[in-house]
């Protein structure tokens, strides 16, 4: 029984939603990913009808030529603790991508260095963090290891909990499921859907070929705009008079 020096039961972690774990999860055909993140993410996006992309101010805080690929490892953490974050480099297989929701904040960093260079031994890919990293001149020393952030600060992190693992999280703006492909470089961060990366990637090679042409004859300046003005007629476009 609580009584008058015992501390408030909001002080208490409880089991369950907000405090859990999932350490098996279910990820896409390694082979399939690995194809599907070669392309662009511009045109991954456009082949969700550019619904599924993280919002720009997630950007990268290492190598900016570094590509990020691989299945998503969920991570929602209160704001400015990271306990699930260390925890993460248990449960993350090699390849996976750690994708942490942090709920924007703007306060204490989730991850540094030296988390980086844990994760990096374990082989894990890399983290899309949408809250704060430290430590940045640090992390570009690794040269290898891409960290996509919301933003830096200096101050660290607390360790104390609650968090989950492997549940839906939204980063960036988007759900992300764990298992979901990741994919991330300077242009930005899409996120396909586990379920769907053998039908986006299908999509995809079948219009490699006509899109590499169509750019070809755009270098070399042969293109027209006939299709602007077939669309602005179907929408009833006025024209006005010359201006006198």
């Amino acid at each position: 029984m609580p009584t008058a020096s015992s501390p408030p039961a909001s002080a208490e972690l409880i089991p369950g939603i907000g405090f859990r774990i999932i350490e098996t999860i279910e990820r896409p055909p390694a082979d399939l990913a690995r194809e599907l993140g070669m392309f662009p993410t511009p045109d991954i996006s456009d082949e969700m009808n550019r619904m599924y992309a993280m919002n720009s101010s997630i950007r990268p805080y290492s190598d900016p030529d570094l590509r990020l690929i691989g299945p998503a490892c969920t991570v929602k953490v209160f704001p400015g603790d990271n306990l699930m974050v260390h925890k993460s480099l248990d449960i993350a297989r090699p390849g996976d991508v750690v994708v942490v929701d942090a709920s924007s904040s703007t306060m204490n960093a989730v991850l540094g260095d030296t988390i980086s260079m844990k994760a990096r031994h374990r082989g894990i890919a890399g983290f899309v963090i949408d809250g704060l990293v430290r430590d940045v001149p640090a992390i570009r020393r690794l040269g290898d290891f891409p960290v996509f952030a919301r933003g830096i600060t200096p101050i660290g992190p607390l360790h104390r909990g609650p968090g989950e693992l492997n549940y839906p999280v939204s980063v960036g703006g988007i759900v992300v499921n764990p298992g979901d492909l990741i994919v991330a470089e300077e242009a930005g961060i899409v996120v396909v859907p586990r379920e769907s990366i053998g039908a986006i990637l299908a999509s995809l090679r079948a219009k490699a070929a006509g899109h590499k042409e169509y750019m070809a004859n755009v270098i070399a300046g042969k293109f027209s705009n006939a299709w602007v003005d077939d669309v602005l007629r179907f929408n009833g476009v006025t024209v006005g008079p010359d201006v006198p």
